[in-house]
């Protein structure tokens, strides 16, 4: 068993698209209208999804916003540098809500970005 990919329901397709893909480097791996349920659905990731866990977006077409909730958590993405990453995320427009530093009661440095929708990705060293 292996984890497939994470659903994520979007509010504006295109912006979270060009978020994943031009701001965090993932790559549009497929999408998909479903006109008869007023949806599509896009997947993105760093990898070809047969190895790798992807994101699926959901965009359902006749709802432009979602509250998150208080239960969900946030997206982990390995990187290089954290405070590389961090700089050139803040370059492309990418919003950081928080910083690059070790984490509260450790030394793992990680820092905490965030997509259009509100969703935390937080960015951790592959050097942890």
């Amino acid at each position: 068993m292996r984890i497939l990919h994470t659903m994520l329901r979007v509010g504006d397709l295109d912006k979270s698209l060009k978020f994943y893909t031009e701001i965090l480097g993932m790559r549009l791996l497929r999408r998909h209208d479903y006109p008869e349920g007023r949806f599509t659905l896009a997947f993105v990731g760093y990898g070809d999804e047969r190895e790798n866990a992807v994101l699926e977006l959901t965009y359902n077409w006749d709802t432009h916003s979602y509250e998150i909730g208080n239960g969900f958590g946030h997206i982990a993405i390995e990187v290089d540098d954290v405070y590389q990453a961090v700089e050139n995320i803040r370059a492309k427009g990418g919003k950081i809500v928080r910083e690059p530093g070790p984490m509260k009661y450790g030394h793992t440095v990680l820092a905490f970005v965030e997509d259009p929708d509100g969703y935390k990705i937080e960015l951790l060293s592959s050097r942890a």
